[in-house]
């Protein structure tokens, strides 16, 4: 029986729903043999996950998920399999959180000026040492009736051009490569197509990307069409990377995105976690 490979999740450390070990149980559950975490801009979760992984009797990958800004883009870079103790991936963890942090304090003073009050006070509750995300924004106007859907929250308020949206300078690419790769691990950029960039600005930044030291594209994701999985191992091939599958896993509910329910590599893609 062949492994079956998860590589993108997230627990309550970040914006996830499920705690570290929760997480871990629902992904045997459904048959993952190989999970990663990797919550956005920490590593706070992954050592009870490790723990839980073991008691599971699954593999557990040492993950994260950076934010990264390349020219006037957001770009998503997963690490894998990194030694989430080395001192300049904590290093640039540190700077991520506090320009997080910055942000949704942001966010909030942005929504208190639209009589939305309380925001900040209240996800910081609600995270505890965790980061403070959109999502959990998002959530919150739902939870008070400001919004219908967490996707409803984001068309009227936290989208680009809506009343609570902050434009956020991350780390660089080459930094957020560079510290996935101080700590042993390899870089992936995440669901390639949801940045909705043109061929020219994808193709621009898979050379950035690579020339940084990126090894890896997720070509298989948890909402991915036929078609979506044709463009992105087209992308891979031509950028000479490897190829990476997961489900983007944040909470129980949605069918589309569910651990391990990930539609097979391609013929001839060459799998990302060869190398580790």
């Amino acid at each position: 029986m062949s492994d079956i490979y998860d590589l993108h999740s997230h627990s309550t450390a970040s914006d996830g729903a499920l705690s570290p070990t929760e997480l871990v149980l629902r992904a045997q559950q459904h048959g993952v043999t190989a999970l990663a975490l990797t919550d956005h801009d920490t590593t706070a979760g992954l050592r009870e996950a490790t723990q839980a992984a073991e008691c599971a009797g699954i593999r557990l990958i040492p993950g994260i998920e950076l934010s990264a800004s390349f020219e006037s883009h957001c770009l998503h870079i997963v690490g894998l399999n990194i030694d989430p103790q080395h001192p300049q991936l904590l290093e640039g963890i540190a700077k991520q959180q506090l320009i997080r942090d910055q942000r949704a304090q942001k966010i909030a003073e942005k929504l208190a000026k639209k009589g939305i009050a309380d925001a900040y006070s209240t996800l910081k509750d609600v995270a505890g040492n965790g980061e403070i995300t959109r999502l959990h924004f998002a959530d919150f106007l739902v939870s008070r009736g400001y919004a219908e859907t967490a996707q409803d929250a984001f068309d009227r308020y936290l989208s680009k051009g809506k009343p609570a949206y902050v434009p956020t300078v991350w780390a660089s690419l080459a930094d957020c490569v560079g510290w996935i790769r101080d700590a042993g691990g390899v870089a992936v950029l995440a669901h390639p197509l949801r940045y909705k960039l043109s061929t020219k600005w994808i193709n621009k930044a898979l050379v950035a990307f690579k020339t940084a030291g990126g090894e890896g594209i997720e070509v298989v994701t948890g909402r991915a069409s036929v078609d979506d999985i044709r463009l992105s191992y087209l992308h891979a091939t031509k950028h000479q990377l490897r190829a990476s599958v997961g489900s983007d896993f944040h909470a129980p509910g949605n069918q589309w995105l569910e651990l391990g329910r990930l539609a097979a590599l391609p013929d001839g893609a060459a799998p990302i976690w060869q190398l580790f």
